[in-house]
């Protein structure tokens, strides 16, 4: 079974979204709606939670959030619990409400809020259920679009503040309006199923929170780690390495030293798991058994020599992405 990734820090901002089991309603009614709604209240409040836009929709629903501690799992998992435990008991009824764990996606920075909560409050519209967002009662939008009551725990100043005219709400209502051309633009930006930003922040997901080996039952974990490039890895390391990959590759005899430094580099893209040994032995001209025959040895050192063993570890911080 596929296990979620949940990268978690202070002050991350995450969609997060969850369906109903076997694509079930997670809604019966109005009174519902109104309990999922004091749920997520008490999670905001008990866990630090900031709220920044939610829409229910008939069988899933979309929040926008802010973890101001490194608890999204700890949060979430409350509120699925704790709602989950009401509705069954209202409705008589036991077993799962949400299709397994909820998904979220991780994003960047603020940049993205305003868009993000474009789509969510959009939902309505796409699903056809109403041709005015106005007249969706279950979302933000109305605080946003016309600065209706709003639940205390939802937190509209940090998006609206975004807008410079004078009449915020009409403001965003007409970003709204707008975004429909614009829909798909932000999903330009969604990468390996989990994050939204940048190339770079990926980078930086990737540095902090990656792990050497991924988790096998965990395929962002090893969508990310294949999307590496082995050759700006061996760029990273040949340069630490002071050595020239060129080198290895074109010349048959090398000095014990550039032997030492390409078995190094053998192993790191080995290690890593970025390629095969046939095709490790492509980078490097050399055949498959050759390179099965350097990791063997080099697994050996990594585990005898305390000499090797450190400079082994110097050498992945100096390339750590």
């Amino acid at each position: 079974m596929t296990r979620a990734w949940r990268i978690e820090y202070e002050r991350a901002l995450y969609h997060v979204l969850s369906r109903g089991n076997e694509q079930g309603d997670i809604f019966f009614d109005d009174e519902d709606r109104l309990t999922f709604l004091e749920v997520l209240g008490e999670m905001s409040e008990r866990f630090e939670v900031d709220i920044f836009a939610y829409v229910l929709m008939g069988n899933h629903y979309h929040l926008l959030i802010r973890t101001n501690r490194a608890n999204l799992s700890k949060s979430m998992q409350w509120f699925g619990a704790t709602y989950t435990k009401r509705f069954n008991i209202k409705h008589y009824r036991t077993g799962h409400l949400f299709q397994g764990r909820f998904k979220n996606i991780i994003v960047q920075n603020d940049a993205y809020l305003n868009r993000l909560s474009y789509y969510i409050h959009r939902n309505p519209l796409r699903a056809k259920i109403v041709t005015r967002l106005i007249d969706y009662r279950w979302s933000s939008y109305p605080s946003y679009g016309y600065g209706k009551a709003h639940p205390k725990w939802l937190t509209t100043d940090l998006i609206l503040s975004q807008f410079n005219e004078k009449d915020r709400h009409k403001a965003y209502r007409e970003a709204v309006q707008k975004y429909s051309k614009e829909e798909k633009q932000i999903w330009e930006d969604f990468r390996h199923g989990m994050i939204l930003g940048t190339k770079k922040f990926v980078e930086v997901i990737r540095t902090r929170y990656l792990p050497d080996k991924p988790h096998q039952e965990i395929p962002h974990q090893r969508q990310i780690k294949k999307s590496i490039d082995p050759e700006v890895i061996l760029k990273k390391a040949a340069k630490a390495l002071k050595c020239n990959v060129e080198i290895f590759r074109k010349s048959s005899r090398i000095s014990v030293r550039d032997k030492d430094n390409r078995d190094l580099l053998i192993y790191l893209i080995w290690e890593l798991g970025l390629l095969t040994n046939q095709e490790i032995g492509d980078l490097f001209g050399l055949t498959y058994s050759s390179v099965s025959r350097r990791v063997s040895i080099l697994k050996i050192k990594i585990k005898e020599d305390k000499s090797f063993i450190k400079h082994w570890h110097w050498l992945k911080l100096q390339i750590k992405m």
